[in-house]
């Protein structure tokens, strides 16, 4: 059953590098949309930035630019537009997502930078399983050869920004044949657990967040 990040117990614990991780369980992507936006709207300067650990039921979402032809087939989920960057996405359960609230001003990140930072940590996370990947100047966003493991979008606010990475840990890929993913016609996507990862989506959540956690402060 999904929740809400407002009022749901999550696990919640401040870093040795200064960020309050909150391990969220399965929430519906409207309700965290929402409290992300909340979040950002009664921050300050002195607001401690979190990153957020957590899944979604099955939702497609579009992005500002976003075009609606990428949508191929009427699957029958939901498409939510939303205020990121980039085009439609699927997010489901079994696909770790990471959101980064954070002020970019006291981390002295500007966008593409911290875009990079967010790359990087998906790299070096696959890399300790021996799996090379890479990123794409041409198209934000992680691959193990052509095909997509992780998508990133950020909405920028006032030097605040929020939303993050999407990893396919053990999903049912299928929906994304329903699109073109990221706006791609034809990309192909895979998960951890198709490249022979056994850990589950608890493990590498864990050390995802560590991974970003470092390269965030260097």
């Amino acid at each position: 059953m999904a929740v809400n990040p407002l009022t749901a117990k999550n696990a919640c614990s401040e870093s040795n590098f200064g960020f309050i991780v909150k391990q969220m369980g399965l929430v519906e992507y409207g309700i965290t949309w929402q409290a992300m936006k909340d979040f950002t709207r009664t921050r300050t300067s002195l607001t401690t930035d979190e990153i957020w650990l957590l899944q979604h039921p099955a939702v497609y979402t579009q992005g500002v630019a976003g075009k609606p032809e990428h949508l191929l087939i009427d699957s029958g989920i939901t498409v939510i537009k939303t205020d990121r960057g980039g085009q439609i996405t699927y997010h489901g359960p079994g696909q770790l997502i990471v959101y980064l609230l954070l002020d970019i001003r006291r981390l002295k990140l500007g966008v593409r930078e911290l875009v990079r930072k967010m790359e990087a940590a998906v790299i070096h996370l696959l890399s300790e399983y021996q799996i090379s990947a890479h990123g794409r100047e041409d198209m934000p966003g992680v691959y193990v050869g052509a095909a997509k493991i992780a998508s990133l979008g950020l909405k920028i606010k006032k030097n605040y920004c929020y939303h993050g990475i999407a990893l396919n840990v053990d999903m049912d890929l299928k929906p994304f044949s329903a699109i073109n993913p990221c706006g791609y016609a034809g990309l192909k996507v895979t998960q951890t657990k198709d490249l022979g990862i056994n850990d589950e989506l608890d493990v590498l959540s864990a050390k995802l967040s560590d991974y970003l956690q470092q390269e965030l402060v260097k």
